[in-house]
């Protein structure tokens, strides 16, 4: 009764369209969950955001849940989700689409699942990384370990700054590092970020952590840019 007098005072919307959610639903409401584009990247293994990859990186899998338009949907649950603190989206999007990932059979042998990491600074600003929920409910669903201390972020930067930065091959692989050890040796690091665009943050991120002796990489994102 306490609840549904919160609800009164206090209504939750959803975060991908603001409208009223019914009892029965959960941070995204029905309708936003059958208008979504889904990538289905999960049933091709040589997908789109697999083959942005090639020739750069050596990477194992690469797939994303959803694509991300400008002024759509998935724009607008990520926004909520970086810059107004609800976490929770990341949670949602973690339990969907670990459903999908486990029935990937390269991804079977992960090790590790590492959050493309914020710099200390950034994440003392915004006081969350808004990839944390989605990489722990993909870590409780598919039974791996979470990881954020062994990628780190060198560099401070605003995003256009970091945009420029990433955009040039020369430094690119002192924004990003590794503090390893012989036990992370010879494992298999499923890399997560929130959406795919040129791909040059992954790509660093990736080379960082292809420092570990014997590493192998995966990349799983919450959505990826489509033109």
């Amino acid at each position: 009764m306490f609840e549904s007098i919160i609800n009164l005072f206090f209504p939750k919307v959803c975060s991908g369209c603001s409208s009223f959610l019914l009892s029965n639903e959960n941070v995204i409401c029905t309708v936003c969950r059958h208008e979504i584009p889904l990538t289905n990247h999960h049933l091709n293994p040589e997908n789109d955001a697999f083959k942005k990859f090639y020739g750069r990186i050596p990477v194992i899998h690469t797939s994303a849940l959803f694509y991300f338009h400008k002024k759509g949907i998935v724009q607008e649950l990520i926004h909520n989700l970086k810059y107004k603190g609800h976490e929770e989206i990341g949670t949602i999007l973690g339990e969907w689409y670990a459903e999908d990932l486990k029935t990937i059979e390269l991804l079977e042998s992960v090790d590790e699942i590492i959050p493309v990491p914020l710099h200390r600074r950034k994440l003392k600003e915004r006081g969350y990384n808004q990839v944390t929920t989605f990489g722990k409910a993909l870590s409780s669903s598919l039974n791996v370990i979470y990881n954020d201390s062994l990628l780190i972020r060198n560099v401070y930067s605003k995003t256009q700054s970091k945009k420029n930065l990433l955009g040039r091959t020369e430094g690119i692989e002192t924004i990003f590092d590794v503090s390893f050890t012989e036990k992370d040796h010879d494992k298999h690091f499923l890399l997560i970020d929130d959406v795919i665009t040129t791909g040059a943050t992954l790509e660093a991120c990736s080379r960082a952590l292809l420092k570990i002796p014997n590493a192998k990489i995966s990349i799983v994102c919450m959505a990826m840019a489509q033109s």
